[in-house]
């Protein structure tokens, strides 16, 4: 015999006006969580209510109706609906909607407020990144959907960032492919082909942490620490059309450049210009490159200049900023920690000093006529000169008759420029000059080919990592040695591991002086 199906019963809604709601002590929420009641207001304020309130008639001591209503489910809403009461913004007899329970049920209050709460499921991440795309589709800036949702911009630009990724990995997120954690690395880059590219190459792997992802997707850019970079700048990169990939979820220190052909080109033909000016001064010739191997100048021959000493005016400068430094080391020797101004004060100081260490050199006319200079970039990123080095075969002995001015010549970078300047010609030479037309060049050492160097450091990269996993103490003693130098050391050290200290800057210059005052150095 077929069980006859019982039929259900919805409690029945009506408008009540608000002054006839009251709080049900029977709201199983007693903690604060999630959105204001300030929020709140304003949220309903804009787009009225929502949701309806839950309530039961208030009945006296003989179980009649008051025409009064508690309210065991939907505490918050009430909250805010008396605020915007009590801001003269809704009256007190505005109508609610509410779903009024009947008393005679035997669900308690308690388990109605209970199951409102822990029933509802919260929204899935990739519906509110859809969601915010799609606000933004229909004209609303960052900024304004922020101010709906209360949320920082900041949070509104990372959904929407999200929302961005391949389609494909969106759906393996949405099934739970992968965590949001690995969504959020594939960010890094907009190109949807490399991102895919990237998760099929480790999904079979038993590492898919985000960081190997952010790693894998930026081995062919550069960082914005990179020398190159930092000489060229951003806005001279981007204006060319660089395009720079950002990381909106970790600290990026910058971003990567994504193209490094444009940046290489840019960072030569800066390098180039600053070399024409420098070829004003005199000098024989100059190389020009970005960097220079190490020993490039062991066989050359360099020039004895004189270091220009300080004028009167830098040298009262000098003394100034000298007894104002010590001044304030002084008086702050026995603090464990320097106020923020006194430590800006104190870095400013020393930039200011150690610009005064770089004095210029100065070299007699006929000794640069016979020499030449080295243009590079430093690893600050700036421009860095090396003058006064003499050629084997410039060397006065061995050309007094090869006085004579040749005609000005250029070509492309790569090769030589010249520049005639009183009558002394420059030859420039552009990212390491003209091959030998010796009879064995076939035979002679050839630089490898950019891609071939970027694979062969990825696999001596693989190895490293691989060496240091399985030696923890060499790891250990590479960490130290990497925070050491971030710590205490002023230039970029230029180190390849990937860790960074809980110190920031701030920290590390106080470091730095207390490093200093201990040892008795200035």
């Amino acid at each position: 015999m077929t069980k006859a199906v019982q039929k259900i019963t919805l409690s029945a809604s009506r408008d009540i006006p608000f002054n006839k709601l009251l709080l049900s002590q029977s709201n199983v929420r007693r903690l604060k969580a999630g959105v204001s009641i300030e929020e709140l207001a304003e949220d309903i304020a804009r787009r009225s209510l929502l949701q309806s309130l839950n309530v039961r008639p208030v009945l006296d001591a003989g179980g009649a109706e008051t025409g009064m209503f508690e309210i065991p489910a939907g505490g918050r809403r009430y909250r805010a609906l008396d605020l915007l009461v009590r801001q003269k913004r809704l009256p007190k007899s505005a109508l609610i909607p509410c779903v009024v329970r009947d008393p005679s049920v035997e669900v308690s209050a308690e388990e109605d407020s209970l199951a409102e709460n822990v029933q509802r499921v919260a929204l899935h991440p990739l519906d509110q990144f859809r969601a915010f795309k799609a606000l933004r589709d229909q004209g609303a800036g960052d900024e304004e959907i922020a101010a709906r949702f209360f949320v920082a911009p900041t949070v509104v630009k990372q959904r929407l960032r999200l929302a961005t990724v391949s389609g494909k990995l969106l759906d393996v997120y949405a099934e739970d492919g992968m965590t949001l954690e690995q969504l959020m690395a594939f960010t890094t880059t907009g190109d949807h082909a490399r991102q895919e590219q990237v998760w099929e190459a480790l999904k079979q792997s038993y590492n898919k942490e985000p960081y190997l992802i952010r790693r894998q997707l930026t081995e062919s850019a550069v960082r914005a620490s990179d020398r190159r970079a930092r000489f060229v700048g951003f806005e001279a990169y981007e204006a060319a059309g660089g395009v720079v990939m950002r990381d909106l979820f970790e600290d990026d220190n910058g971003g990567w450049l994504e193209d490094l052909a444009l940046l290489d080109r840019l960072a030569t033909e800066k390098l180039a210009t600053d070399a024409q000016k420098i070829a004003g001064e005199g000098w024989k010739w100059i190389e020009v490159a970005v960097d220079f191997r190490y020993g490039h100048t062991s066989h050359l021959r360099q020039l004895d200049g004189v270091t220009l000493k300080l004028t009167p005016d830098e040298q009262v400068t000098f003394d100034a900023l000298t007894a104002q430094y010590d001044r304030l080391e002084a008086e702050y020797e026995g603090a464990d920690e320097l106020p923020d101004e006194i430590d800006a004060r104190l870095g400013e100081i020393e930039t200011a000093l150690a610009a005064f260490e770089n004095r210029p050199v100065r070299y007699e006319p006929a000794e640069v006529a016979c020499a030449g200079a080295f243009v590079s970039i430093d690893a600050d990123g700036h421009l860095a000169v090396d003058r006064g080095y003499v050629r084997p075969e410039d060397e006065p002995s061995m050309h007094a008759d090869s006085d004579a001015p040749a005609e000005d010549e250029t070509r492309e970078a790569g090769g030589t420029v010249s520049v005639a300047s009183d009558g002394q010609r420059t030859v420039i030479t552009i990212g390491g000059g003209e091959p030998d037309d010796d009879d064995d060049g076939d035979e002679a050492v050839k630089p490898l080919p950019e891609r071939l160097l970027s694979e062969l450091t990825a696999h001596r990269t693989l190895a490293l990592r691989d060496a240091m996993a399985n030696h923890p103490e060499v790891a250990l003693t590479a960490l130290l040695h990497k925070l050491c130098l971030d710590t205490f050391q002023h230039a970029t050290s230029g180190n390849c591991l990937e860790a960074h200290r809980l110190l920031g800057t701030r920290a590390a210059g106080k470091n730095r002086r207390r490093l200093r005052t201990d040892t008795g150095q200035r």
